[in-house]
């Protein structure tokens, strides 16, 4: 039953929306290793991560499909409704080469007993967390 939902062969992407696609680019390409696939007019980019769909897209207005919604990057970092979890097998080693690439952490890994973790952002403020099992 799963395999269905609605059809077979579907895949999940996660958007993500950008004040500027070339920073968030840069970002997400030189400092996490996703792969460009593809790039739509300057306003869209889709990535491949870690085997899942990303895109990445500026901000606009409502369109005829989805009448009274507006794209927006976070407006506020510090409020968060949504984030990235990427589970890796060494968080403290994946913090050094994060951090050896730019990204910024909040806090070098924390050991909280079953899991180490450490969060990070992009250029436009959305939360990033790099965890692993202990």
């Amino acid at each position: 039953m799963a395999n269905d939902f609605p059809t077979e062969g579907v895949e999940l992407t996660q958007l993500l929306v950008v004040s500027d696609i070339d920073r968030a680019r840069q970002f997400y390409r030189d400092v996490l290793g996703a792969r460009v696939h593809r790039e739509y007019g300057g306003t869209s980019l889709v990535l491949n991560f870690q085997g899942s769909w990303l895109l990445l897209v500026t901000g606009g207005g409502p369109t005829k499909d989805k009448p009274q919604i507006t794209f927006a990057p976070p407006s506020d970092p510090n409020t968060v409704s949504y984030q990235l979890t990427m589970r890796v097998p060494n968080c403290q080693a994946a913090y050094e080469v994060l951090a050896s690439r730019g990204a910024e952490f909040l806090t070098p890994p924390v050991d909280w007993g079953g899991e180490i973790r450490c969060f990070f952002r992009d250029p436009d403020g959305h939360l990033l967390e790099i965890s692993q099992v202990s």
